[in-house]
């Protein structure tokens, strides 16, 4: 029967076929573990452990990677308690050297990526209650294909709604405008039937400098609504730069599968928060309208026909899947083929708000698919650093130097006052910063400094005339300032705290029992 498949097809389908037996198999073990059996409780309370590697223990061990990151097709069908052949046992041998050596680089790249994620976001501080906005983003579950990657639920608690949400059959509001959503209201939503929702987000926050209260929502670590001077910038930093050692270094080359290597675990997410063109470009629409696939002999084309206007073509690389069939009515942004979208071509797609889910879903896809949960809220502080910067295009009657970067609320500013005045407002495209590059161009030459090119920035800082405003964190660290940050805040920093008379009475009376000295002997404070 030789010679009916090519060997890249068969060892595609050998793969497939003993992943799937395996898929199966957990499922199968995971149904039939009780509620309280000590390692369902571990893996399932998210202290240690994960369904692999019970299946590991009690299913079967599977596929094995080789030296070089192939996959080799014949899998251990035995698992820890049974107990493994020779060969079995000197196949495992290549992943746990691979896992070793592997952690070793991780924690270096993880550490990397943490110290560019604090350097991008330090700035990032709760420097009002309400900034007033009228805008929101919607929020729906996030799915990759029929797999719910993360439930509603989980997206709304801990936040503030933009508008007032009703119940589709009641017709009363659950949670009103600005109301925070806690854990028995989004229950309540989610209930109800509610698929999307419209929150608060530090995406479309107005705040000038840092983020508002309202915005941000609730604080991950006290479980309360967030404080004026919390050091959100940092805490989103830390959140995702910690996990980072969790996630796999690995880019899986799984032979002729989608003609391409799927980037994943902690490469991917630097690729997203760098902005790079991703390996294994997906294609995107350009436009809304009704796909058409035409195969010629040499080459795929799909023809795309909006409802007005003209069609547009795209020919599809060879090998690369397709996600839709004739006749699908699609929208503008929507993946053509399987793979990476690069998010460059999404925001000019798709605009700012586009790019702003893409990134988020991605981010998230790598963290839960690795069992790792973190907040939507810490990924938005990281990306609304990247989205800060706008291109201008045409100056108009402004200052303002076409081809330049301009920040967002300046550019808005700069455009008021010139309208005031009856002049033609500058026009300007949202750009997408990689996380380096944003720290880089801060308003801040000292953070940007301290951070990386310290003589290429202090020079072009010394020939721009700069001026530091001081505003993050990392500038008054290195003047030696208090930081602008907690008590460190002017709102703060004149408060002065009273005891009640009655308790200050008895904490003198208890300092002249334990101190012999009379208070006249104490030395004043110059």
């Amino acid at each position: 029967r030789r010679g009916l498949i090519t060997e890249d097809e068969r060892y595609g389908r050998v793969i497939s076929i003993w992943t799937k037996t395996r898929e199966s198999l957990t499922e199968v073990l995971m149904a039939n573990l009780d509620r309280f059996n000590p390692i369902y409780m571990m893996a399932h309370s998210g202290a240690r452990g994960n369904v692999g590697q019970i299946s590991q223990l009690a299913g079967m061990r599977g596929l094995m990677a080789d030296p070089t990151g192939r996959i080799i097709d014949l899998p251990i069908k035995a698992n820890f308690r049974e107990g493994l052949t020779v060969l079995e046992y000197f196949i495992s041998t290549h992943g746990a050297r691979k896992g070793l050596a592997d952690t070793a680089l991780k924690t270096a790249d993880s550490g990397y990526l943490t110290r560019r994620l604090v350097d991008v976001s330090q700035d990032v501080i709760v420097r009002e209650e309400d900034c007033g906005t009228e805008m929101g983003i919607e929020v729906e579950e996030i799915k990759d294909g029929s797999e719910i990657i993360e439930e509603l639920y989980d997206r709304l608690v801990g936040r503030f709604a933009q508008e007032d949400i009703r119940h589709p059959e009641r017709d009363e509001i659950l949670v009103s405008r600005n109301q925070l959503i806690d854990e028995d209201l989004a229950s309540e939503i989610t209930q109800a039937g509610i698929n999307i929702i419209k929150i608060r987000s530090v995406l479309t926050c107005r705040s000038r400098f840092g983020v508002c209260v309202k915005c941000y929502g609730r604080n991950m670590a006290t479980g309360r609504i967030v404080d004026i001077g919390e050091a959100v910038g940092i805490i989103a930093a830390q959140s995702i730069g910690e996990p980072g050692t969790q996630l796999t270094m690995r880019t899986f080359h799984t032979g002729g599968v989608a003609g391409d290597d799927i980037t994943q675990g902690l490469p991917r997410v630097e690729e997203l928060f760098e902005a790079r063109k991703p390996k294994g470009l997906a294609l995107i629409s350009e436009i809304d309208g009704t796909v058409e696939i035409r195969e010629t002999r040499n080459k795929r084309e799909i023809k795309i026909t909006p409802q007005y206007g003209e069609p547009r073509l795209y020919n599809v690389p060879y090998g690369a899947r397709l996600k839709f069939s004739n006749g699908d009515y699609i929208e503008a942004g929507t993946e053509l083929t399987e793979g990476s979208v690069n998010p460059h071509d999404l925001l000019k797609v798709k605009g700012a708000r586009g790019a702003q889910v893409y990134l988020l879903q991605e981010v998230q896809r790598v963290y839960r698919f690795q069992g790792v949960d973190i907040n939507d809220k810490h990924i938005e502080v990281i990306i609304r650093q990247m989205l800060k910067k706008v291109k201008v295009d045409d100056a108009g009657d402004s200052d303002l130097l076409p081809g330049g970067l301009v920040d967002t609320f300046e550019f808005d500013e700069v455009n008021r006052k010139v309208m005031e005045q009856g002049g033609e407002p500058a026009t300007a495209k949202p750009v997408l910063l990689g996380i380096t590059k944003a720290s880089l161009a801060t308003d801040s030459f000292l953070s940007a400094a301290s951070f990386q090119e310290t003589t290429r920035v202090l020079t072009e800082a010394a020939i721009k005339g700069r001026v530091d405003p001081l505003l993050g964190l990392k500038e008054n660290v290195i003047i030696g300032k208090l930081i602008p940050a907690g008590t460190g805040m002017s709102r703060y920093r004149n408060i002065l705290i009273k005891a009640d008379e009655y308790e200050g009475e008895e904490v003198q009376e208890k300092l002249g029992e334990e101190s012999p000295e009379s208070p006249s002997k104490a030395v004043d404070n110059p």
